[in-house]
């Protein structure tokens, strides 16, 4: 789950978006930005096999995040390389990113797909684009071109189809909720991002230390929350499902934490370096068809064709939001 695209969970802590690459080196920058994708597409297929297996969603991410910090940790001591001033500086931003953008868009994320289907799930977070574009204009005045306005519209009608009011498509209401509690978790994130500096004088926190602090913040964050009973933790040892096999518990959850969050997380960074910001941003959202196609092979979760129908519209929807950004 999770970055977030130019400025999202994932993308933002490279934070390199005012350095344009050579177009000799955008080539790379887009086949390391479809790795990127296609790791966080992993995530809500590997989350909702164990799910299925008795896991909660809380324990599913718990797992994911733990899973994640311990194998980014070598990676971000080598980069701060004793420099812990810079990490008590940004404690504030390592905060906000894990309790915002790691535990609380993760767990809602989570909780939607053990209610329905990750392709529903993940358009519905990918919601969180358009709600920046409304916030602006309502909070801020500052009014939405043609093309983002177009964009809006049909990513609402996307998301009536999508919710598929005939009850044939399996969705759940509380699951719709959970899955726009993760769209305002990762607008509230954007925000965040766009108005934090990354850089203080000539030093800034290095961004994989900056993610490995908030897999720590948010691992820390979800399981206090499930010591105390507020959040439940359930973790199970049963063989998972996946395709049509049966896999030990370890291999989703391998999955989660080195493909889908540290391999995702690296590879999203050095894609928004080449890239800068906006083109990285686009590539990261192949992320929603990855995702898709993943539990289609792997959960045979099947969309019905209304569903596919609003699918494409939100998804046309957030590209002509993003292509209408200044």
């Amino acid at each position: 789950m999770p970055t977030m695209r130019a400025v999202d969970d994932r993308i933002v802590p490279g934070g390199t978006a005012g350095a344009r690459p050579r177009r000799a080196g955008q080539g790379a920058g887009i086949a390391v930005g479809l790795l990127s994708a296609m790791c966080f597409g992993t995530s809500g297929t590997f989350g909702a096999a164990l799910i299925g297996a008795g896991w909660s969603p809380a324990g599913a991410v718990l797992a994911r995040v733990a899973v994640a910090a311990a194998a980014l940790t070598v990676p971000a001591l080598f980069a701060l390389r004793g420099r812990w001033p810079l990490l008590r500086r940004a404690w504030r931003q390592v905060v906000v990113y894990g309790l915002v953008g790691v535990a609380a868009c993760q767990v809602c994320y989570f909780n939607a797909i053990a209610r329905m289907d990750v392709g529903i799930s993940i358009l519905l977070e990918y919601l969180g684009i358009v709600l920046v574009v409304g916030w602006l204009w309502l909070r801020h005045g500052q009014q939405p071109r043609l093309l983002t306005v177009l964009g809006g519209v049909a990513a609402l009608g996307g998301l009536a189809l999508m919710l598929d009011l005939s009850g044939s498509g399996g969705v759940s209401l509380t699951g719709v909720l959970f899955a726009l509690a993760a769209a305002v978790s990762m607008a509230v994130y954007f925000f965040q991002s766009a108005a934090t500096s990354y850089a203080d004088g000539d030093e800034a926190l290095p961004p994989v230390a900056l993610t490995w602090g908030g897999m720590v913040t948010g691992a820390a964050a979800i399981a206090l929350l499930g010591a105390a009973r507020i959040m439940p933790l359930r973790f199970a040892a049963a063989p998972v499902q996946l395709a049509n096999d049966q896999v030990s518990w370890l291999v989703p959850v391998l999955g989660l934490g080195v493909v889908a969050a540290a391999i995702a997380y690296v590879t999203g960074i050095g894609a928004a370096r080449r890239l800068g910001a906006k083109l990285g941003s686009f590539v990261a959202m192949a992320e929603v068809l990855f995702a898709a196609g993943f539990a289609w092979a792997l959960l045979h979760q099947v969309p019905t064709g209304i569903q596919f129908l609003g699918g494409l519209l939100i998804l046309a929807g957030v590209i002509a939001v993003r292509l209408d950004e200044s």
